[in-house]
């Protein structure tokens, strides 16, 4: 059943894609931009109302009391793609840095640059970085705007060591704005590179704001610590759940350093 429910969910998340993508096309282009918003939004709640109706996985996303008014980093653990579609139905007026080789994709690019995000070109880290931070100084002078950044660039399993980049530290310390910490273990029921969904409750929760001006040291250690302490936490509630999904070796491994029954 559990490769039954997957298929079809796999199947159906992409239709709806495909779907919604050329109905609300009109709509969308046709719109201010603050109200095309409701498009890129819609589509994310659907794909969780399927993967809840379909591969039998809910979703419980808590403290949304977190999220400051205006401009901020929201920075959240990369597990799966699960936490590329989750979050930013919960922001204003989210901002993504992508590669520039996505904007070129029909429809997709399209939808992408109504929406001022802002593509970066390979090659130099330095000059990239120089770039997102100039391009987001900028989207945040015309209007409030909350910039999604994954701290540790790729996507790494539950209970993995983390491997934070110092890119973030240098965006937090240029744009002077707080950094809400996202924690979740989506990766155990969305893994990535795998097929299979499982079912169950991906908890993920929005945690109190790092605020500004912090020297970069301290910033950095505090995002690390409070982002990985609220992950082991959801790690062992998952491992416990009535119905746990199929742990990987670094999730056991990390649940065993916890001291947690595994």
């Amino acid at each position: 059943m559990l490769y039954v429910r997957s298929l079809a969910f796999n199947f159906v998340f992409y239709v709806n894609l495909i779907v919604q993508m050329i109905l609300w096309t009109p709509y969308y282009f046709l719109s201010p931009r603050h109200r095309a918003w409701f498009v890129p939004k819609f589509w994310s709640r659907s794909c969780m109302w399927l993967y809840d109706k379909i591969a039998g996985t809910k979703n419980d996303i808590t403290g949304q009391e977190n999220l400051p008014e205006g401009s901020f980093i929201l920075a959240p653990k990369h597990q799966s793609f699960w936490d590329a579609i989750a979050f930013f139905p919960f922001l204003q007026d989210p901002l993504y840095i992508l590669k520039r080789e996505l904007t070129w994709i029909p429809f997709f690019g399209w939808y992408i640059m109504k929406m001022r995000m802002i593509p970066v070109d390979r090659g130099s880290r330095s000059k990239a970085l120089k770039a997102v931070v100039a391009a987001t100084k900028e989207e945040m002078a015309r209007n409030p705007r909350q910039l999604i950044i994954y701290p540790e660039g790729t996507r790494r399993a539950p209970g993995d060591e983390p491997a934070y980049k110092y890119g973030i530290v240098e965006i937090y310390t240029q744009l002077g704005v707080p950094v809400v910490p996202v924690a979740h273990v989506a990766g155990l029921y969305w893994p990535r590179r795998k097929f299979l969904r499982y079912p169950g409750t991906i908890k993920a929760r929005f945690l109190p704001p790092i605020p500004p001006g912090l020297g970069k040291d301290e910033f950095m250690a505090r995002l690390i610590g409070e982002t990985e302490a609220a992950c082991d936490q959801l790690l062992i509630e998952a491992s416990r759940a009535p119905n746990p999904p199929a742990l990987p070796p670094t999730a056991l491994k990390r649940l065993r350093e916890l001291g947690a029954k595994v």
